[in-house]
């Protein structure tokens, strides 16, 4: 076992998983949901008039992250978008380990409260599956990007993924690890 763990990691393993056990009543702790991998995607459609923006927006990804970012290219082209096959639209980081959990302990304790009106998360962004997605309107409430330096608000999308059987599971799961979900 690596000797030092992330703060939220450590949190899973001495609170989360006695409470899920305790909750759900699971017999093995390798039955316990975990969160596997985040993927985070932006989407740059600005990048079919302009190619610079693919690296910025790259660059901004790998800074949020500590990961360099992929760059996603065009599986199809579409005409009325202006894109042609093989262009450049967007880019993506996936996390695992220990980065993820950093990562996602950055998330829930200060990008997220940075939101404006910030009222929590909605809990409609599970799937079925127990995984959850999250959709961010700006990049800006990540501590790591230089306000100055920024020249458009990009959006991204966050995609949880967890073991989790059912919905409920992956809800308590993200619950005490801190993902403030809003109250109905």
């Amino acid at each position: 076992m690596n000797s030092k763990l992330t703060r939220l990691r450590a949190k899973y393993e001495q609170e989360v998983v006695p409470g899920l056990t305790k909750e759900f009543g699971y017999t093995n702790v390798m039955a316990v949901p975990k969160v596997t991998k985040v993927v985070i995607n932006m989407g740059l459609g600005d990048a079919t008039q302009n190619a610079k923006v693919v690296d910025v927006g790259a660059d901004e990804l790998g800074k949020i992250t500590g990961q360099k970012a992929a760059v996603r290219r065009a599986k199809k082209s579409i005409a009325q978008f202006k894109v042609r096959q093989g262009m450049p639209i967007g880019a993506m980081v996936t996390l695992r380990g220990e980065r993820m959990y950093e990562f996602l302990d950055r998330l829930f304790s200060i990008a997220l409260p940075r939101v404006r009106d910030f009222r929590g998360v909605s809990s409609r962004g599970f799937d079925g599956r127990g995984n959850y997605t999250l959709g961010l309107r700006d990049q800006l409430i990540f501590t790591e990007i230089d306000y100055l330096k920024v020249d458009k608000a990009r959006g991204m999308n966050l995609c949880v993924v967890t073991t989790a059987r059912t919905d409920a599971e992956a809800r308590k799961l993200l619950q005490l690890l801190g993902m403030p979900f809003r109250q109905n």
